[in-house]
């Protein structure tokens, strides 16, 4: 389970940014039963109805401090037909080692589903892959879901943006587009599967060319266009579905 090696201090970094939040929340709507697939550390569960979350990670359910959690995998929710308002999958379809099956899941025991996932057309512009292109090599990159993808397991019927504030507090890989300083903190990498996932040598390389431009103005000749902007569109999707 590659989360329970490189999940160590996720809940210190990935912390629930409040506008991601609300509009997760919202999507929910009025269901009073959620089930959190692919929890992680319970990002984004909602704290006024009952939620069950279920997670692969012994590493991840250990940084958990509230609710109820079940050690599983979305390929195979133990519950039965129908068992939640709503389904949440949030960031965690790249991982899945069934992507159709997992949805599949999702369908069966919710009547609705709430997925993040990052449209890779963009995602892939993000100026962070300059410095890691290896990053467009990994199967997760390579595989990723979208709006488009789900289409085909889910019955959508809304796709919504989920822009990156300059101060976003859940350390997404664009989470840093302004601070791009914070990419150098082993701690930033550790907490972003982008980064945990990439060849040691890779991530040094990349690491100090970063370094480096940062210090001799390479980074803002080339981005500081970035430093007036407020927010930006990374790729992050916000797909509501129905059965």
């Amino acid at each position: 389970m590659r989360y329970d090696s490189i999940g160590a201090g996720y809940a210190n970094q990935r912390i629930a940014d409040q506008r991601w939040e609300r509009q997760i929340h919202a999507a929910l709507g009025a269901a009073s039963t959620v089930i959190n697939v692919g929890a992680g550390t319970g990002n984004y569960e909602p704290t006024d109805r009952f939620v069950v979350a279920l997670e692969p990670s012994s590493a991840m359910l250990a940084q958990r401090t509230r609710g109820v959690a079940v050690n599983g995998v979305a390929e195979a929710l133990p519950f039965p037909d129908g068992s939640f308002g709503v389904a949440l999958a949030a960031l965690t379809v790249h991982h899945w080692a069934s992507q159709a099956r997992g949805l599949a899941e999702l369908r069966r025991v919710a009547d609705r589903q709430v997925v993040t996932v990052f449209e890779q057309l963009i995602a892939h512009k993000f100026w962070l892959v300059d410095y890691f292109p290896e990053v467009l090599t990994q199967q997760v990159e390579i595989n990723a879901p979208t709006p488009e993808s789900l289409a085909k397991h889910l019955n959508v019927v809304d796709v919504q943006t989920l822009f990156v504030p300059q101060d976003m507090t859940d350390g997404v890989a664009a989470a840093y587009w302004q601070r791009p300083e914070r990419y150098l903190l082993p701690e930033v990498q550790q907490s972003a599967s982008l980064f945990a996932l990439m060849p040691d040598d890779a991530r040094r390389r990349g690491t100090e060319r970063l370094r480096a431009d940062l210090a001799d103005g390479t980074w803002n000749e080339r981005y500081g266009y970035l430093l007036n902007e407020t927010q930006i569109d990374a790729g992050y999707r916000l797909v509501l579905a129905e059965n």
